[in-house]
């Protein structure tokens, strides 16, 4: 059986390659922070380990989960798992090199309604643990997304406008002569802002704020919490591959083959994502007026200049 050419088994080495990207993304985090010197565990002296996320990931392999009292049994291991699994079904529309898992038609509205998903799911990881932390960091994380939402619907538009399609592979086929980046540059940084906004990254990481104990993670322990943070990797890692195939040409590019180039810009996006880490953490109730008086008529603006762009090249 297959999907538009490529066998439905594919969706396997794609979930692979997600993770792969995403523990790049992880082993680069843990290279830009400082953790404390194996010869000195208080910390007074700190050092820059590539290793990190292999350390805390056998730390947490090795942790129990933590129990709490009445939790929603059936709804928290939704929250937990859930955003590994919303980042793989981002994923399955995106072109790497010419190749999709399911090159589907409305490719852009599966990759927004995935998006919306993520709504869903953060909130039951703060629901589900039954405690008052994570509850407040999953109602920020809805404050936050009716922030981020609007403004990226509009920048998903543009590509979309500029190609007169929905599909990915002619999004990234209409970019043959100028990648869309070079004149959606608003778009571009909206959708990438939009990317750290539902990963919980960066300054949109409110949701998980060290004010709320961490917020939807307060009460993820051992191999539900990794589940957690490596689903916020491979969100931050599918987001970048969207990016690469909307704005930045895919798989374009002199000498190498297309899907190396498309591996290549993906790294690249998701090293400036990552690094947005290091940024303030900005409060929902401030992020709303600059999203919704300043970001959103500038996307707008930049969905009309495309269209009009486009109507007068047609």
């Amino acid at each position: 059986m297959t999907v538009t050419g490529v066998p439905t088994w594919a969706v396997i080495p794609a979930a692979v390659l997600l993770l792969v990207v995403a523990f790049a993304g992880a082993v680069l985090d843990g290279a830009l922070q400082r953790a404390p010197a194996p010869a000195d565990p208080d910390g007074a002296a700190a050092e820059r380990r590539w290793d990190l996320p292999l350390v805390e990931a056998a730390r947490l392999l090795r942790q129990r989960n933590r129990t709490t009292v009445a939790p929603d049994r059936l709804l928290r291991p939704v929250g937990t798992a859930g955003l590994v699994v919303v980042a793989l079904l981002m994923a399955v529309v995106i072109p790497v090199g010419g190749r999709t898992v399911a090159d589907l038609s409305v490719g852009i509205v599966w990759f927004n309604a995935m998006d919306v998903l993520v709504w869903a799911v953060v909130w039951l990881a703060g629901w589900g643990p039954n405690s008052v932390y994570g509850l407040v960091g999953g109602h920020r994380f809805l404050a936050q997304a009716l922030s981020y939402e609007l403004p990226l619907m509009f920048a998903l538009t543009a590509p979309a406008v500029a190609a007169g399609s929905l599909r990915i592979g002619d999004v990234v086929a209409a970019q043959s002569g100028l990648w869309f980046v070079v004149w959606m540059p608003v778009a571009f940084v909206v959708f990438l802002a939009s990317v750290a906004g539902f990963s919980m990254w960066g300054p949109f990481g409110y949701p998980a704020g060290r004010d709320t104990a961490g917020g939807v993670l307060a009460e993820a322990a051992g191999v539900d919490r990794l589940l957690l943070l490596t689903g916020r990797y491979a969100l931050l890692a599918a987001g970048s591959g969207m990016a690469v195939a909307l704005f930045l040409g895919g798989g374009a590019g002199p000498w190498l083959p297309g899907w190396l180039w498309s591996l290549v810009k993906t790294l690249v996006v998701l090293a400036v994502l990552v690094a947005a880490r290091r940024l303030p953490v900005v409060r929902a109730d401030r992020l709303a007026p600059v999203a919704w008086l300043m970001v959103l008529p500038a996307v707008l603006l930049q969905v009309l200049a495309v269209s009009v762009v486009t109507v007068v090249k047609g």
